[in-house]
Order: structure tokens, then C-alpha cells, then sequence
């Protein structure tokens, strides 16, 4: 096998649309009542199918950011650090005004900020790629695996001496955004904000790591290396990460150390089975619905994050007495349901809404729009 390939790879972009999808899907059901067990997530520690697409979206954004500062040839400057701030700065506040949207719908407050959530998914994103790519700038990148080994170590020591692993308010990390945030701007899940401040610095090692696999594969140009290179990552973190669990659960609440190395393993392994699939064996006419949403992704997730706010806020009336309902409540309750029932009608549903946004952005990759965030 003595193919080469180029710098882009096809299988990632594949693999950044299979997880902007699956996020999609996994957080517009029907019915919260109503999922599959695997498209839900893990109560507290665990596993499950849904917990992986969020950190395998970001595994993907290192390797991303990898290949994007090559062309400053990993030298700080100015004007490279600027745009680091820009970029970081612009995905937070877009991640702070979806929150802010979705009370305006529900409250129609203009001006009520008194229950927005300060963090969440794209101000993960955001805060995690900026350290990443200041961190890939200014430190040598031989010493950065020392660097996530220490943050890895670091946090999981907090966690043992600051009750870490409690599913309650008595977490450290409850207690650490409690005080900085407010409860008020936290998400509510037993005190635990699953993006919040602490969890954050092992997110920011788990892009570190997406960000030396970018390395080892754009090091090397014989496709067979780069597939060897990722399966033996993907084999080493998936069987640590698994191995350690038994003395530090795999949670992805609270983005456990063991969490970052199994499901960077699982990344990465992934990935290779769809290099080898794609780039060597050519099986690309299924890659294509992916690769609209892999060209676009950060556009298409806000996007629907937007649109089903959306749905759930437009009311259309209903019955004799003309009551308000919302289109996502009519959908499921009154068309869905009654035809599949309640829990296929609920997964029904989410994919519907997953087609309706493949369908904005197959329109923007037909037009070769691309859409950066």
C-alpha cells in the first residue's frame, strides 16, 4: 500500500459530519421522555453511543488546528495570536447568543439576562480551541504530550480531593462555578454544569491530543503510515483510558481523564476505519450527505440549534378552542406519535429535523458556499 494522499484528508471531513449529525439527532427528539437508550446519555459514569459525538467532534477540531497553523509555521506572532482571539471571541458570543434567543423566545424579555447560561457547547469550543491554538504557538510541541499528561494528572487529583465524583452540589466542580458563575447561569443537572469552568481544562487536553494525532499524520505522506499512526493511537488511548477506569470512572459530565483518553482512542481509531475505507479502498459515493455537514459544520450546528428554538416557540392554533401550539409539540404529538408510536415517533422526528438542515446545507455546498466560524 504505497498511496499518498493530500494534507486533506477526505475521511475528515467525513468524520466532522457524522458527529455534527449526530449531535443534531441526539439533542432534538420528539420527546425528552421518549429515546433510545443509546441516544441518550450516560445518567453519570458510563458510555454511551451519544457521549461520544461531542468529544469526537472535538478530537476532530485539534487535528483541525493542526493543519490550520501550519501556515504560520507554529511561530507567535501578533497578528496570528489576533486572529486566535477574534475566532475564540466570535464562537463564544455566538454560543452566549443562542442562550440568550432561547429566553427571549420562551419569555420574550429583550433584555433578560438574569437566567442566561454563561457556558455551554460552543463556548467550549471556543475557550478550548484558543488555548489549544495559543498553546500549539508558544510552546515546543515535543513538550505539549508532557503538557497534557500534567493537566490529565493535575485534574484528576482535584477530583479525588475535591469529591469530584459526586453526582451533587458537594462537587468541587459545582462548587467552583457556583461561586464564579452563579447558579443561575449554570445548567441544571444535580449542580453539575457538564461544560463547566474546572471540566474545562481537560477539554482543552482532549484537543491537545486531536492536536499532536494531526501531527503525527501530517508528518508522514504514505497513506498506510498514516493508518498505522492512527490505529496505534486509537489502540494505546482506548485500552488506558478503559484500563483506568476502574480506579477514575469514564463521566463525561465531568470530562473525567479517563474519558479524554478512551474517547480519543475511539476517535482516532474511527478514523482510521474510514481512511482505509475512503482514501484507500474508495468507497466514497456514501461520504457525501456527511460531507455537507462535515464543509460547514460550526454554521450548520448553530443553525439548528436556531431553528429548533424555533419550533419550539411558534405557535399555530389547534383544536375547536384555537389553543397555541408549538410546531415541534405538533409534530410529535398530533403526527408522529399517533402514527409510530411514542418512541419512534420521537426518533422520527429527529431525523426529519436532521434532513432539514442537511437540506440548508446541501444548498450551500452545491454553491460551494463555505461558511467559517
Amino acid at each position: 500500500m504505497s498511496k499518498t494522499i493530500n494534507s486533506r484528508l477526505l475521511a475528515l471531513d467525513v468524520l466532522r459530519g457524522i458527529t455534527i449529525a449526530g449531535m443534531i439527532l441526539v439533542n432534538n427528539p420528539g420527546s425528552w421522555g421518549h429515546i433510545y437508550t443509546p441516544l441518550g446519555h450516560a445518567e453519570w459514569n458510563g458510555l454511551t453511543p451519544t457521549d461520544l459525538v461531542f468529544p469526537f467532534f472535538m478530537f476532530i477540531m485539534g487535528i483541525s488546528t493542526y493543519i490550520s497553523l501550519r501556515k504560520y509555521q507554529f511561530e507567535f506572532s501578533l497578528a496570528a495570536a489576533a486572529k486566535i482571539l477574534k475566532r475564540t471571541v466570535v464562537i463564544f458570543a455566538i454560543g452566549l447568543g443562542i442562550a440568550w434567543f432561547a429566553i427571549l423566545c420562551r419569555t420574550g424579555e429583550w433584555l433578560s439576562f438574569d437566567h442566561i447560561r454563561i457556558l455551554g457547547v460552543m463556548q467550549r469550543l471556543a475557550l478550548c480551541y484558543g488555548a489549544t491554538a495559543l498553546i500549539a504557538l508558544t510552546v515546543k510541541h515535543r513538550y505539549i504530550p508532557i503538557f497534557i499528561a500534567v493537566m490529565l494528572v493535575g485534574y484528576f487529583i482535584l477530583l479525588i480531593t475535591g469529591n469530584g465524583f459526586a453526582y451533587n452540589d458537594t462537587n468541587i466542580l459545582s462548587i467552583v462555578d457556583r461561586a464564579v458563575l452563579g447558579e443561575a447561569h449554570m445548567y441544571k443537572d444535580n449542580g453539575i454544569d457538564p461544560e463547566g469552568l474546572l471540566s474545562t481544562l481537560p477539554a482543552i487536553a482532549h484537543v491537545l491530543i486531536g492536536f499532536c494525532v494531526g501531527k503525527l499524520l501530517m508528518e508522514v505522506k504514505e497513506i498506510s503510515d498514516k493508518l498505522l499512526r492512527l490505529f496505534l493511537v486509537g489502540t494505546v488511548l482506548t485500552f488506558v483510558g478503559f484500563l483506568l477506569s476502574y480506579g477514575c470512572p469514564i463521566n463525561k459530565k465531568i470530562w473525567s481523564p479517563t474519558f479524554v483518553l478512551a474517547t480519543c482512542g475511539l476517535a482516532s481509531s474511527f478514523l482510521a476505519l474510514l481512511v482505509w475505507m475512503i482514501d484507500v479502498k474508495g468507497y466514497k459515493t456514501w461520504c457525501r450527505p456527511f460531507e455537507v455537514f462535515g464543509v460547514n459544520p460550526l454554521f450548520i450546528y448553530v443553525m439548528a440549534g436556531v431553528l429548533s428554538i424555533l419550533l419550539s416557540s411558534i405557535t399555530i392554533p389547534y383544536g375547536v378552542t384555537g389553543e397555541p401550539m408549538a410546531l415541534k409539540t405538533y409534530f410529535y404529538n398530533i403526527i408522529l406519535q399517533p402514527a409510530l408510536g411514542q418512541y419512534l415517533g420521537s426518533l422520527a422526528y429527529a431525523l426529519l429535523f436532521v434532513i432539514l438542515n442537511w437540506s440548508i446545507g446541501y444548498v450551500l455546498y452545491k454553491n460551494k458556499i463555505y461558511i467559517k466560524i
